[in-house]
């Protein structure tokens, strides 16, 4: 007999809410969509969903990169300017990620580009990113105005070549955000 642990129990859980809430939000679109019919698709009850999820925008713009990206910039060379330190901190952090398995993460993405309420609940979820960010360059002796720039830049890099990457089916997630930060950079590559 197999035992299955509490947590192993709960991120099958979270993973089925999430499937199933994405599934629902393709056919019958983000707005139409209620925590109601999300929960019964799921097997679940609403307060289970609540419990995994804050809202119904979390379903869709969990984000695990924050501290990770944010570690990678505070790696780069002191003596770079807070622009190269943020592109060579998320291009650092980028390199060390794997390519999404599937299309789950892209199907995520494009129903994020599409409805405009989603779009900007990821700026404010971006929010906690760039804060993380500038507060890396700041920390390192560069000077606020010049870090807030710089980390709002990538991460409008950053969001670009996720919604760009969602609309492609023939381009890498990695080649569109490495084009974005090139971009930034002021190169063609």
């Amino acid at each position: 007999m197999t035992t299955v642990r509490p947590a192993q129990k709960r991120l099958r859980t979270r993973a089925r809410i999430a499937e199933h809430a994405l599934d629902l939000f393709e056919r019958q679109g983000f707005e139409a969509t209620t925590i109601t019919q999300i929960a019964a698709a799921a097997g679940v009850t609403e307060m289970t969903v609540f419990r995994h999820f804050s809202s119904k925008e979390q379903l869709l713009l969990d984000d695990p990169y924050d501290p990770v990206i944010a570690a990678a910039v505070g790696a780069q060379p002191l003596d770079w300017p807070p622009i190269a330190r943020a592109i060579g901190g998320l291009r650092s952090a980028w390199e060390q990620l794997p390519e999404p398995e599937g299309e789950t993460v892209r199907r995520r993405v494009r129903v994020v580009a599409e409805h405009d309420i989603l779009r900007a609940a990821a700026w404010r979820t971006n929010a906690t990113t760039e804060r993380l960010i500038s507060a890396q360059l700041i920390q390192d002796g560069a000077e606020p105005l010049r870090a807030r720039v710089a980390s709002g830049a990538i991460l409008a890099a950053l969001m670009a070549a996720l919604y760009e990457w969602a609309g492609q089916q023939d381009r890498s997630l990695a080649d569109a955000v490495m084009v974005a930060l090139s971009t930034l950079e002021g190169s063609h590559g």
